[in-house]
């Protein structure tokens, strides 16, 4: 069977970068050849999809493309090695192919600094489970772990980085290719002071699963620049993340700065630890508290 092919608008829309961008970076860094149909139009396969998706992930992170272009071998082996064929498994093997084993294998090459290996442990987790799955199954357990053994002195900051950076970057691969459309609408974004979004980040990807469409603000949203967004794109409600605890006087002063900043009556939502810190709070201000799982269905109803 022929590998199928797309012309650049889809594989642009598909990657979640730009068609401009997309030439640019193949005449100036080479990043891909692709073929060219009998009419002299570009074609682009899955894999090159796929790499376009890896490359925007590095971009998003900071990485300047002439850096991600030099890892580039890499990169191609890592997305040759999800897609060769598995060999055949034994009971023992299927056994362990569970979320546990993926996840001890994570922790187990964080404890040896060997980030490709989380990478790659990773990216099998995402070819071989559906992507809430993943998340919720593999992602989210793995950051929860890793968190408290940072917390527990067992792993140090180095190890939390090292393992936080690829957890985000499959997070925002898998939002690059959750459902975009939906009736209602939320805006979501990070503490004004926050720069831990990976909370934030799956609530994104749940919601859009959900039927809802997202506006992802992220991370350091004043007050202020929330409320032109809100007043701008009306959304059904708004969802926040708040991590680091500054104190209840600094919380409590945050929230009702968002708080007067949106419409009167607009639901608002906020999670996270420094938020159930605060629960009375957020009770005080008429702030919905996202604590159990079924608080997704809750916000997206």
């Amino acid at each position: 069977m022929a590998e199928r092919t797309y012309r650049i608008h889809i594989a642009a829309e598909l990657s979640g970068v730009r068609v401009e961008l997309i030439r640019a970076w193949e005449r100036r860094y080479g990043v891909l050849v692709p073929e060219r149909t009998p009419a002299g139009y570009r074609v682009y396969t899955d894999r090159d999809v796929a790499l376009l998706k890896r490359l925007k992930a590095l971009t998003d992170e900071g990485v300047a493309i002439s850096e991600a272009a030099k890892l580039l071998p890499q990169l191609r082996a890592e997305l040759d090695a999800v897609a060769r064929p598995p060999p055949p498994e034994s009971h023992e093997e299927r056994i362990g192919s569970r979320p546990e084993a993926w996840r001890a294998a994570v922790m187990a090459a964080a404890e040896t600094y060997d980030q490709p290996r989380v990478a790659r442990v990773l990216d099998e987790v995402l070819a071989a489970l559906p992507p809430l799955k993943a998340f919720e199954d593999v992602l989210v357990p793995v950051q929860r772990e890793v968190g408290e053994r940072w917390h527990a002195g067992t792993l140090s900051v180095a190890q939390e980085h090292l393992v936080t950076q690829v957890v985000r970057e499959r997070v925002v691969s898998l939002l690059h290719g959750a459902p975009r459309g939906g009736r209602k609408h939320a805006v979501l974004a990070c503490f004004p002071e926050e720069e831990h979004e990976i909370g934030l980040l799956g609530a994104a990807l749940r919601l859009r699963y959900a039927g809802m469409r997202v506006t992802l603000l992220g991370q350091r949203v004043p007050a202020e620049g929330l409320g032109e967004t809100v007043a701008r794109a009306k959304p059904d409600v708004v969802g926040l993340s708040a991590v680091m605890n500054r104190g209840a006087t600094v919380f409590e002063d945050v929230l009702t700065r968002i708080r007067e900043a949106l419409p009167q009556g607009l639901p608002l939502w906020v999670g996270g630890p420094a938020a159930q810190a605060h629960a009375d709070i957020c009770a005080r201000l008429g702030v919905r508290l996202f604590i159990h799982e079924d608080d997704w269905t809750r916000m997206a109803g």
